[in-house]
């Protein structure tokens, strides 16, 4: 089956393969496109979109992204997976997907809540994201950053 050849002008950005696939965040005048390869092998990953400091993570179906501002109360707060329950961490009987910020030792579920530690029912601010294709992405944000997977 052959394919539709991709729009024109948009393969002269030769950063992504036209078809990969991106999970795209926009802020204002400001716009990131998350290689989803990348974020499946680096979740979470903190950002800055402009000066707004962000998180994005995978949930633990490998395939549904979340994007957060991660300020709350005037803290910006860095997140980490964590394996182990949050009952071992903070008290709580959460199971399944959990980040765990080191500025307070809250727990976090893939809603953005804090479901234990000093936040515990507080939510951070939802982000929307798009998943695209780099060069549909491409064509509504032309001057697009890449994000670049850091360290393994």
């Amino acid at each position: 089956m052959a394919r539709a050849p991709v729009v024109r002008g948009t393969d002269q950005d030769h950063r992504l393969e036209p078809r990969a696939l991106v999970i795209g965040v926009a802020l204002g005048t400001k716009a990131i496109a998350y290689p989803f390869l990348a974020l499946q092998k680096q979740s979470p990953i903190m950002d800055f979109i402009g000066d707004v400091p962000v998180v994005i993570v995978v949930g633990e179906d490998d395939r549904s992204v979340r994007a957060y501002e991660r300020t709350l109360d005037g803290r910006r707060l860095e997140f980490f997976k964590t394996k182990e329950t949050a009952k071992t961490i903070a008290g709580s009987n959460a199971t399944g997907f959990q980040l765990l910020d080191a500025e307070t030792g809250s727990v976090w579920d893939f809603e953005g809540k804090a479901t234990a530690g000093p936040f515990a029912g507080r939510r951070l601010k939802r982000i929307a994201v798009l998943e695209d294709y780099w060069f549909d992405w491409l064509i509504y944000h032309p001057d697009t950053a890449v994000y670049q997977i850091g360290p393994q």
